[in-house]
């Protein structure tokens, strides 16, 4: 927390991120010309973070500003007050579903939102429109799971808690690189490995969770079924299954064990299958079959397949049949990715659910009906997101809402989602900021953002927590539950008349009670909180029971939400991807996240700091691969598949599969419109879950040969020119933002690209041209201050930005800076920070290269010597990585712990 903030007024509230759902303390320093201030910091007594908050949730401070906001509703691209917007958008469904039936109709909405505006969409869809067409983007991030929850459980239920990761012996990282996605509770783990815990990690690339872990598989792609169902006749084998807990508790085991006879299930043909060393494979079912309490962690890399749920089923069977489920330290623990999908899918906001884990049967959903008193309630599931974008590019959904998230850079051939947003007649989008997706909105709808909303939300261990609002609503931001609740009102729909959001928590946490005979999702205690005792909640977990208390840990007692009690394991086998690679396209596309980005950085854009541990789209690729195909590190490469193509800088790795290419799907128009990785992506989906396979699609990769580079520093972000094929990368800084640019045309290329740039700039121009190697360096200067810097060359070498991106923070350039910003660099050594490795206290990896040549030997010692990973300790990982490469490459011991 900065200097001075401890005497300013605080507020607590729930980070924005992901689905560890930290507490973060808000100290707020009120406004800042048009800018707003607020100092952050973890709650040190919210049990899922103690404290501690990761580089990202470290950063929101600096996101909280109104750059690029949505504040006032917009309707085809003109100002309209909210009563305007409200009714035409109310009158143009109302039409629409007049004219073309309740299902011509649809939501997307997000894990962005919380429970409160959640359940109001649930309710205005499901219940008064009466369509199943409301689906979340958590399908592309947790459906498989669900699913698999509910054919093994009963219902959608995440048997364990935060505390098992620390009781936990044995943790397995099923797809799941838990150091860059949930750096947080990986800290705990950390913590934990320490005193002995063992950590195992199933993942295609070596990334920083696999770097530190006691064993890592690397399997070939979509080869987890077959490793963990070997897994199970392996324990079968051994002996090691506890059939005292199956006989009381597990139904279907001898269905089951026949699946398994119908493939060789020895360890020699597993590890063939997988791609992995027998060693290996052996390793992992002796680490299995010796650790009682064992918490096997699976996130997007399991779930993100065609076969996700089987991936899910593989994983809870094994625990099942050991017992290792319900107890301290043991259980199969889905991380959801979003602060508030599990919150979504309580509230059915997935298509497939209705509200409070209660589904479309006949019984469910007139139970649902008449505590709604909505007549009208829908009787089927409707279209998931893949499907629900399908109908809407040929037609079959004429109108569509859009709340809080990007399926223009988001969801999978987002080529194909752009056209059918493009053709559809009627699109809403409600968010708080401009997004790839607005562009396609007939009506925009201001919404509240983090640090505006309040409400509560759900993490990944079933704890419901409070966001609350730091600051008041923004020019004309609206709650997103009033604006839908205003909308349904407009359609003439009763039951939306909520006076504020405790009054939706209420109503959501009676409907979670009604004729509540055997559902664990109940919330009963708290449906009778008063708005104060509503703003004051603290977390809890549900079931929440009568007397107010929480539950950390289901089916401790064996009992599960089955009509006869009994978990079911179910038979999985193993299957190829959805597409297999070929001659045209022979490499897997895997995509995923980075540490310091998130989604589509419509808000971690904005802090300049968490822009530099990896400023621009890349690709992994491995070095024998990108020596076949004539590609060095640092070079731009063009990725092409069946559904598009992106261009993004080439990273040779050998943690990287051999035959597999990485790309992170961060990026979007405003930062790399080239670089866009869920262009290239195949939408593959899981036939039960609907979730799409994004960590699988056949691609090829080429050298892009650009003829000429440049780069271009200007105090305000630009988009990419039109009429130019650029490859083009924004990269903001503290005083300026960054502009790199490629391209493969001719001189007349680049004076066209000079003259657009420019435009309008004003201030004495310096400039530096040299013929023989085509560079051209400009620089614009105004009453001392720099305005922008433009660099192009054909051949030679780029000067590093940082000095540049400095001198934008100068309010008076010194003669020597004059004299010397054509150079690119100042007088005498350069003082080069290398690549960004802590993003918190801003330490580049020389700074940690020097502390560890000067002797530094672990994390701990270098934090000491540069301070780096000593706030988040989110690079701690990427700090041991960078150790054990000198100890590798001097022969030195290391000690990463």
């Amino acid at each position: 927390m900065a200097d001075g903030s401890a005497s300013l007024p605080t507020i607590k509230t729930t980070c924005a991120y992901c689905g560890v759902g930290c507490g973060v303390v808000g100290a707020i320093g009120g406004m800042v010309g048009e800018g707003r201030s607020v100092s952050i910091a973890g709650d040190a007594v919210h049990p899922a973070n103690l404290g501690r908050l990761c580089s990202k949730g470290s950063a929101l401070g600096a996101t909280v500003g109104l750059e690029g906001r949505l504040l006032e509703p917009t309707i085809n691209g003109k100002v309209a007050t909210w009563t305007e917007a409200t009714a035409l958008v109310a009158k143009r469904f109302k039409d629409t579903i007049a004219r073309h039936g309740r299902d011509s109709v649809a939501f997307y909405v997000s894990g962005q939102l919380l429970t409160e505006d959640y359940y109001v969409a649930n309710k205005l869809m499901k219940g008064f429109i009466g369509s199943g067409n409301i689906d979340t983007n958590s399908r592309l991030c947790m459906a498989s799971a669900v699913a698999a929850h509910k054919q093994a459980f009963g219902a959608d239920l995440v048997p364990g808690c935060y505390e098992d990761l620390d009781l936990a012996d044995l943790v397995v990282f099923s797809g799941h690189n838990a150091a860059w996605t949930h750096p947080v509770l990986f800290r705990r783990m950390e913590a934990a490995k320490a005193r002995g815990q063992k950590h195992v990690v199933i993942d295609p690339r070596r990334t920083d969770t696999a770097e530190g872990a006691d064993l890592h598989l690397a399997i070939a792609p979509q080869s987890d079924v077959r490793l963990w169902s070997g897994l199970l006749a392996d324990l079968i084998r051994r002996g090691a299954i506890d059939h005292d807990y199956i006989a009381q508790h597990v139904n279907n085991f001898d269905q089951v064990v026949a699946a398994l006879l119908e493939m060789d299930q020895s360890v020699s043909a597993i590890a063939a299958d997988c791609g992995v060393p027998v060693e290996a494979v052996q390793d992992f079912y002796d680490l299995f079959a010796e650790h009682e309490r064992t918490v096997s962690l699976f996130s997007m890399g399991a779930n993100q397949s065609a076969q996700g749920v089987a991936k899910g089923l593989a994983i809870i069977n094994a625990h099942l049949a050991t017992g290792r489920i319900g107890k301290p330290g043991a259980c199969p623990f889905s991380i959801t990715g979003q602060p508030n999908a599990m919150g979504g899918r309580e509230t059915g906001g997935m298509a497939n659910t209705l509200a409070g884990h209660m589904d479309f049967a006949p019984e469910d959903r007139d139970r649902v009906a008449r505590f709604w008193g909505a007549p009208d309630t829908a009787r089927a599931p409707g279209l998931k997101a893949i499907e629900m974008f399908e109908a809407v590019r040929d037609g079959r959904i004429k109108a569509i809402w859009v709340m809080a998230t990007n399926p223009a850079v988001s969801l999978p051939d987002s080529g194909a989602i752009r056209e059918a947003l493009a053709k559809c007649p009627f699109v809403v989008v409600s968010d708080c900021v401009e997004t790839d997706t607005t562009a396609f909105a007939d009506v925009k709808l201001p919404a509240l953002g983090w640090g505006e909303k309040d409400g509560t939300v759900t993490n990944s261990e079933r704890r419901i927590s409070r966001q609350r609002a730091l600051f008041p609503a923004p020019g004309n931001a609206r709650a997103d539950w009033k604006i839908m609740a205003d909308v349904a009102t407009a359609m003439g729909f009763d039951g939306f008349g909520w006076a504020s959001n405790a009054g939706v928590f209420r109503e959501w946490a009676r409907l979670t009670a009604y004729e509540n005979e055997s559902r664990l999702l109940n919330i009963a205690g708290l449906s009778g909180l008063t708005p104060e005792a509503y703003g004051e909640l603290l977390p809890i977990q549900w079931p929440v029971k009568a007397d107010g208390k929480g539950t950390p840990r289901l089916f401790v007692d064996g009992r599960f939400q089955t009509p006869d009690g009994r978990a079911r394991m179910v038979p999985t086998r193993p299957r190829g991807p959805a597409e297999a690679t070929s001659g045209a396209f022979p490499m897997s596309l895997n995509t995923g996240r980075i540490r310091d980005q998130w989604h589509t950085m419509t808000r971690t854009g904005l802090a300049p700091d968490l822009c530099r541990h990896a400023p621009e789209p890349y690709v992994e690729i491995h070095p024998e691969d990108a020596q076949a195909r004539g590609l060095k590190d640092g070079a731009l490469a063009r990725v092409i598949t069946g559904r598009g193509e992106a261009v993004a800088v080439a990273k040779v790795t050998d943690r990287q599969r051999r035959g597999g290419l990485f790309m992170p799907m961060h990026w979007t128009d405003a930062f790399a419109p080239s670089g866009r990785a869920n262009a290239l992506v195949a939408p593959n989906i899981d036939p039960t879950s609907g979730q799409p396979e994004f960590k699988h699609t056949p691609a090829r990769i080429s050298a892009y040969r650009e003829t000429w580079t440049g780069f271009f520093l200007t105090r305000s972000s630009l988009a990419s020119p039109g009429g130019l094929d650029l490859v083009w990368r924004r990269i903001p800084h503290d005083a300026c933002q960054q502009h790199e640019f490629a391209g493969r045309g001719d001189a007349v290329e680049r004076d066209t690209l000079r003259k657009v740039l420019s435009k309008g700039l004003a201030g004495e121009l310096v400039t530096y041209e040299d013929a023989a190697t085509g560079a051209r360096r400009q620089a614009w200067i105004d009453e001392g201050r720099l305005v922008a810097v433009l660099f192009m060359t054909t051949s030679g070498r780029l000067p590093a930005r940082d000095w540049l991106a400095e001198l934008f923070a100068q309010d008076d350039l010194s003669a020597e800076a004059r004299s010397t910003v054509l150079f690119g660099r100042p007088p005498g050594a350069v003082a080069d920070k290398g690549p960004m490795v802590c993003a918190c206290l801003k330490v580049g990896a020389k700074a940690v290269d020097a502390a560890i040549a000067a002797g530094a030997r672990t994390p701990d010692a270098v934090g000491k010597a540069t301070g780096a990973g000593t706030n988040c300790g989110s690079c701690r990982p990427e700090i041991a990585r960078m150790i054990k490469v000198l100890a590798t490459t001097s022969k030195e011991p290391a000690h990463v712990g």
